[in-house]
């Protein structure tokens, strides 16, 4: 099926590169506040950075850089969290024509020397000391690595003092000559699978998406008359975190950096910064949902937020319903308990997001259908999307007043996609990339007469809306020859707020099973209230018992979702999270599934062995379901032990 998007819209036309939106903002409105820097002894803890100011510090950067010997393509790595100077250099290296390469904090010594190799980087940002280490042990294999700053250090002071006698002249003359299709970023894939490799983006296509989303989307990112007020936590590193730095500044919003993705350092951000737009990722908001769960239960008062958040998506569906022209919309009664409710419950929820949250968009993948109902319930509409490295951010998003929740929205105007008959997404537009760097038979492989075939699968309904089903590589086929997709499953088993991760297993086996790692925020809340009703002897098998049941009862959600073949049959607890730390998650928070089969191979075919077939098959199952429709899991344990 294909979809050739919405209605085309005026963006726009581009003539020079990605720093030229710095000048021409503070040529245009000099005093408009561009930046907000974390200051402590200022009034709500920040401290505002004009658009004449970021020019002027973005160029004194540059200099400093002409001064150092960065010329027009060369390539720069940043290693760093999101933080004000990633934006500052970034900027002042597109004034140059030099070309960013993104490399994230996390990186191991393997991949920070491959990808510094692989991008024939020049020099490196580091961060801090262990930035400093990490480089130092690889740079000596290096041999075309010529500068290392570090931003600790004073890396971006040392910068400005070295290019004092640059004429800013220099730096002006250098940008006008950097073109719309000039590389920007190289941008490195996470590497699920094998090496991560380099897309090289240009400009226009970095470019692309954000005018086009500040052209159809901008009034949801504050209320009329207000000034867009955004703080981005998510990485540089990913190419979602760069489009967001580039809506913000082609956009003229407000933009704050938080490099603490801690829970409660997170919060104590949004309440103080008090942002008028939210950009996340799936995960942020189930973090957020738990969160708010979890306050609820600790103040004694769980069952009251279970029926407000029931009573938020019942409406939200409602609304949906009258928005798309197959319902009446919401009732009396659920006019009247939502409006009680918003007094009580809804209003105190946007608070804790800082208060002024207008709306909200998520990417990265899709977000779980009820979950968006949860957020549209209480009064954010979070608008899904969809892109990859390979697009530069975003091809497809939520239309205005046209929302389909559970969806990934309809293509950007400009914008072509087709659903193959395999599933796969291609998608063709202005966004795409220029290929892969040093790798001409891997991006013919995926770019085929101006199409990527993007390795995700999906389905376009009859009104164009795209709904992701997974990835390709990662599809199951169990040994009765059954194909199923796992993200859908581990989507639905991640909205309970015991579980954190997880990975569904299930290739050449009779039957669909799951390695479920324990939400480490919620598990110490859960058994300090578990532990006031169970006192005594034996409290700590009733604990086991207990979480026992609550898995299962995630696991048979999950099911009512799928077919029974497709179904999770068998599940195992495991002790730890998949995280960096123990090389299980790619820097991008991406699952490395073919790590993690190989990790708990033992633990899957432990989880097989203990289950049994059941004495009779099921009246009227099918051939293909046979294999499986006899298995259920035991009443062994299924932890491995969570202590």
């Amino acid at each position: 099926m294909h979809n050739s998007g919405l209605a085309p819209l005026d963006a726009p036309v581009m003539t020079g590169g990605l720093a030229d939106t710095v000048f021409e903002l503070a040529e245009r409105d000099p005093g408009r506040p561009q930046l907000a820097r974390r200051a402590p002894d200022a009034p709500g803890g920040w401290v505002h950075v004009s658009a004449a100011e970021l020019r002027e510090q973005v160029v004194d950067v540059a200099r400093g850089l002409v001064a150092c010997g960065i010329s027009p393509g060369n390539r720069i790595a940043i290693m760093a969290r999101t933080r004000y100077e990633w934006t500052v250099l970034s900027c002042a290296l597109w004034a140059l024509g030099a070309e960013v390469v993104p490399l994230y904090p996390t990186s191991s010594h393997e991949q920070v020397e491959w990808i510094l190799r692989d991008a024939d980087c020049v020099g490196v940002v580091v961060e801090d000391e262990q930035g400093i280490m990490t480089v130092g042990s690889v740079c000596a294999r290096l041999p075309r690595l010529r500068h290392v700053w570090q931003l600790d250090a004073g890396g971006l002071e040392q910068l400005v003092e070295r290019g004092r006698p640059v004429p800013t002249a220099t730096v002006d003359s250098l940008r006008r000559i950097v073109l719309p299709d000039s590389t920007a970023v190289v941008a490195y894939t996470s590497g699920t699978s094998g090496r991560p490799r380099g897309c090289a983006l240009s400009h226009r296509s970095l470019a692309s998406p954000c005018d086009t989303l500040l052209t159809g989307w901008s009034g949801l990112a504050a209320p009329p008359g207000e000034q867009p007020a955004v703080l981005v936590f998510l990485p540089f590193s990913h190419v979602y975190g760069l489009m967001i730095q580039g809506l913000c500044l082609r956009g003229g919003f407000l933009m704050a950096h938080e490099p603490d993705l801690r829970s409660d350092t997170l919060a104590a951000a949004l309440v103080s910064f008090r942002p008028t737009y939210l950009h996340g990722v799936p995960s942020v908001f189930e973090r957020v949902y738990k969160s708010f769960l979890t306050s609820a239960e600790r103040a004694g008062r769980g069952a009251l937020f279970e029926r407000a958040a029931r009573t938020a998506r019942d409406h939200a569906e409602a609304m949906e319903r009258q928005r798309l022209g197959t319902g009446s919309g919401p009732g009396l009664e659920l006019r009247l308990q939502h409006a009680l409710y918003e007094k009580g419950v809804y209003r105190k929820l946007r608070e804790s997001l800082g208060g002024r949250l207008s709306g909200a968009v998520s990417g990265g993948s899709s977000l779980n259908r009820e979950l968006a109902l949860f957020f549209a319930g209480i009064g954010i509409v979070v608008h899904d999307g969809y892109g990859l490295t390979e697009t530069s951010g975003g091809v497809t998003m939520q239309p205005l007043g046209r929302e389909k929740f559970g969806t990934v929205g309809r293509p950007l105007p400009g914008v072509d996609l087709h659903v193959a008959q395999d599933g796969e997404i291609l998608v063709r537009g202005p966004s795409l990339f220029q290929g892969y760097i040093g790798d001409e038979a891997g991006t013919a492989e995926v770019l085929q007469d101006g199409w990527l075939a993007t390795g995700d699968l999906g389905r376009l309904d009859s009104e164009g809306y795209l709904t992701l089903t997974g990835r390709k590589k990662d599809i199951i086929v169990t040994s009765g020859g059954k194909s199923v997709a796992p993200a859908a499953l581990e989507e639905r088993l991640r909205m309970h707020p015991l579980i954190h991760q997880a990975v569904v297993v299930g290739d050449d086996r009779p039957c669909v099973g799951a390695l479920i790692t324990l939400d480490p925020e919620y598990l110490p809340h859960w058994r300090a209230a578990l532990a006031g009703q169970s006192e005594g002897q034996g409290r700590e098998a009733r604990e086991e018992n207990a979480l026992r049941q609550e898995v299962t009862r995630a696991v048979a959600a999950a099911n009512s979702t799928v077919s029974r073949s497709e179904s999770i049959r068998v599940f195992r607890v495991l002790p730890e999270p998949f995280d960096q730390a123990n090389d299980l998650l790619t820097p991008s928070l991406k699952l490395r599934r073919d790590e993690i089969t190989r990790r708990y191979a033992a633990e899957i075919e432990a989880m097989y062995q203990s289950t049994r077939e059941s004495p009779a098959r099921p009246r009227g199952a099918a051939p293909a379901l046979e294999a499986a429709a006899g298995w259920e899991e035991s009443e062994e344990d299924v932890f491995r032990r969570v202590r």
